[in-house]
């Protein structure tokens, strides 16, 4: 029997947004087009395949039983073709949506930025929010092209790559009237503190971080985004805990100063993950090696 090979990347595209309006946006398609699609995959494949239910569409069993087939034939289908391309940065034109968390943004996206526009200027990024679940950032499905921060439960499709790891430090006002070059534990215990709640698993790996050292903290505010940090700090008697490589940032302001945590908060990872499917592709497989190198380069700075 002949199979439509244009047909397979739209059966999963349905498979993984239920929705036959989503799987369309995602491949660029009409919605008429796409249920004209869907209508050559039923006669293909010989089931309906999806049925139209309350919240989108539901895969039939024989649809559920196909899809790890198809998806594996992709797969290696992508990676036989891509793998016979060269890829070069200097002339390459090409726009990757990536999605980083805030800590990735704010440390490591302008250096690679910079590294990207002097040794590849027709290669252009569209940063993504990352959202508070990986499925959010469209990593899961292969619309985004990688995903950048901490790496949790990633499912079987996504290939993870560690980066460098990240420890915490403390600020506060330079003119502090209670702290001088360090700070104690019953000082930290005694401040009101800057709490930052980005989305996604950076938040949860400072509260643990400091609920393994039993290390008590009174937040008086909470804010979304690590830019907010040092205005709140310099106008205040407040304390914030951040990454290191954030405070080194913020070092540079005469208002505030930097002191190490007064115990041994730990570290946490700094990751990358992309679906398996660019594991080949020539482009994807350089921007890796890219971001590792600047991820790499700024660590050793600490």
């Amino acid at each position: 029997m002949r199979y439509d090979l244009n047909l397979l990347p739209i059966f999963v595209a349905l498979m993984e947004e239920r929705s036959v309006t989503r799987a369309a946006e995602r491949l660029g398609m009409t919605q008429p087009a796409m249920s004209n699609a869907l209508a050559r995959l039923r006669a293909m494949l010989q089931d309906q395949l999806f049925i139209r239910g309350r919240y989108g569409v539901q895969p039939t069993p024989i649809a559920l039983e196909l899809a790890p087939v198809i998806a594996d034939a992709l797969t290696k289908l992508d990676d036989a073709v891509l793998g016979q391309q060269d890829f070069d940065p200097a002339k390459a034109e090409r726009l990757f949506t990536i999605a980083p968390n805030s800590y990735v943004e704010y440390v490591l996206a302008p250096a690679i930025v910079a590294r990207l526009g002097r040794i590849a200027p027709g290669v252009t990024l569209r940063l993504t929010p990352y959202g508070a679940d990986l499925a959010e950032t469209g990593v899961v499905s292969g619309a985004t092209a990688m995903v950048l921060g901490r790496i949790v439960d990633p499912p079987d499709n996504l290939v993870v790559q560690h980066l460098m790891e990240e420890s915490l430090a403390c600020v506060v006002r330079a003119d502090h009237p209670e702290i001088g070059d360090k700070i104690t534990r019953k000082q930290f215990e005694a401040l009101r503190h800057v709490n930052v709640v980005p989305p996604g698993r950076l938040r949860a790996g400072l509260f643990q971080a400091l609920a393994r050292q039993e290390l008590r903290r009174d937040v008086a505010i909470s804010v979304t985004n690590f830019f907010a940090v040092a205005e709140m700090v310099a106008v205040t008697d407040y304390c914030a805990t951040l990454p290191r490589l954030i405070c080194r940032k913020l070092a540079d302001d005469r208002r505030l100063k930097v002191l190490p945590a007064p115990v041994d908060l730990g570290t946490f990872p700094v990751e990358m993950a992309w679906h398996m499917h660019y594991r080949h592709d020539p482009a994807h497989r350089w921007l890796r090696s890219l971001i590792a190198e600047v991820a790499s380069d700024i660590a050793g700075d600490i």
